[in-house]
């Protein structure tokens, strides 16, 4: 019987012992895996608050006359801004256009154009 209570407590101090393991890798396990999901996706801690420039294609809309640009919006294709430019005439009495332009980007928006490099059409 004493043999018996010691194969006991030995099975179950292994058993404690796996599980603080198996919570402990768990725990940094997740980091790394939600680490190497961002970084696969290009998003990068890093990234997530800084300003870049880049060359990119953006929507852009101006008003008035002369034709003023008032608003500005990142877009991930020139299909995709040729699409959206069409609806945007059809429902606005703005004139738009898409651009390829080199800007600051923050949070995947545009912050500021620093050059227009050619129209989209």
């Amino acid at each position: 019987m004493n043999k018996f209570k010691i194969l006991v407590v030995l099975i179950l101090c292994f058993a404690f012992y796996k599980g603080f393991v198996v919570i402990k890798d768990f725990e940094i396990g997740v980091d790394s895996r939600v680490a190497k999901i961002e970084q696969a996706a290009g998003l990068e801690k890093q990234d997530a608050g800084l300003e870049k420039q880049d060359e990119v294609i953006g929507l852009m809309m101006y008003l008035g006359n002369p034709p003023v640009m008032k608003e500005h919006l990142l877009m991930y294709s020139s299909e995709d801004c040729l699409i959206k430019k069409e609806i945007a005439e059809l429902t606005s009495g703005a004139i738009y256009k898409c651009l390829k332009v080199d800007a600051v980007i923050k949070n995947k928006k545009i912050v500021s154009i620093i050059k227009e490099i050619e129209v989209i059409k």
